[in-house]
């Protein structure tokens, strides 16, 4: 079964830029909301999803979470702000 994975990014209360996958972004973000999610953004929120898009199969979306944790904060919040429909094409 090919499943659709998405990325996502979240921002916490202090400012810090989170980014995941995961095939439900709405469901994942409630569980990092109630704690039961990464253990870095435990007792960081509220937190305020900011950016998520498509991300092909789970292979392909585990390579764009790595090419967006590379970033600088400074490219994240400039990806942010841009909100590309495809993440593929904002990296060419």
């Amino acid at each position: 079964m090919n499943q659709s994975w998405q990325l996502y990014i979240v921002r916490t209360a202090a400012g810090i830029l989170y980014t995941g996958i995961t095939t439900d972004v709405i469901r994942r973000v409630n569980q990092h909301q109630n704690g039961r999610g990464a253990r870095a953004l435990r007792g960081k929120g509220p937190l305020d999803l900011v950016f998520h898009c498509e991300a092909g199969d789970r292979a392909r979306a585990s390579q764009l979470e790595y090419q967006v944790k590379q970033l600088t904060r400074q490219q994240k919040l400039l990806l942010v702000a841009s909100q590309p429909a495809s993440l593929e094409d904002w990296f060419s």
